[in-house]
């Protein structure tokens, strides 16, 4: 599979990088010219979201915190969504991909939360986010630093985002699903 908006990045186990050790990033926008743009799943802070966006904070999934969604701009925010099958997009919504729970997209956070409530079937709002510049990212995932998978609505909004690492490759058919049970230190294998 290839890198495209909507889709997950799996880190391999030998990226060691700290910013992507173990993650899960939903691509928000992939071009081999343009760069990539996305946010890491599973790194939820100690601020609430009523502390930086009061208006969003009562939409918004359990726990009701930001999340850290990678090293870059950490003072912007970017809001992920499912939006229920049963509504049509409205204001301040762009899908990223369907699914069968709904659609998946980006939420403008400028826009009106009255906009969009009743709407969202659930909703993460990410401090930063992660790039790459042009054709990085594909070369990355050639090198084997990045696993392609499709996106499911409860990766985006788990309840157990310290486990979603291995969640998600659980359920990836082999070999992919051999990975989760790799110890955290290589050298203990």
């Amino acid at each position: 599979m290839r890198p495209g908006a909507g889709s997950l990045l799996i880190s391999s186990a030998t990226l060691v990088d700290p910013n992507f050790a173990r993650s899960v990033v939903l691509l928000l926008d992939a071009d081999p010219v343009g760069g990539a743009l996305g946010v890491i799943l599973q790194r939820p802070s100690e601020t609430s979201v009523g502390e930086v966006l009061p208006g969003w904070q009562d939409l918004v999934t359990e726990p009701p915190v930001l999340f850290v969604g990678g090293p870059v701009s950490l003072d912007s925010a970017l809001g992920v969504g499912l939006l229920r099958d049963d509504h049509e997009p409205a204001t301040g919504w762009r899908t990223l991909t369907e699914t069968p729970a709904g659609a998946i997209g980006m939420v403008d956070l400028d826009s009106t939360p009255e906009d969009l409530a009743g709407r969202l079937a659930a909703l993460r709002i990410y401090a930063g986010y992660a790039g790459w510049g042009a054709e990085q990212l594909e070369g990355e995932i050639d090198e084997g630093s990045w696993y392609v998978v499709p996106a499911a609505p409860a990766d985006l909004f788990s309840s157990a985002p310290d486990r979603l690492w291995l969640d998600v490759l659980r359920r990836q058919p082999a070999p992919l699903s051999m990975l989760a049970t790799m110890p955290t230190d290589a050298n203990l294998n």
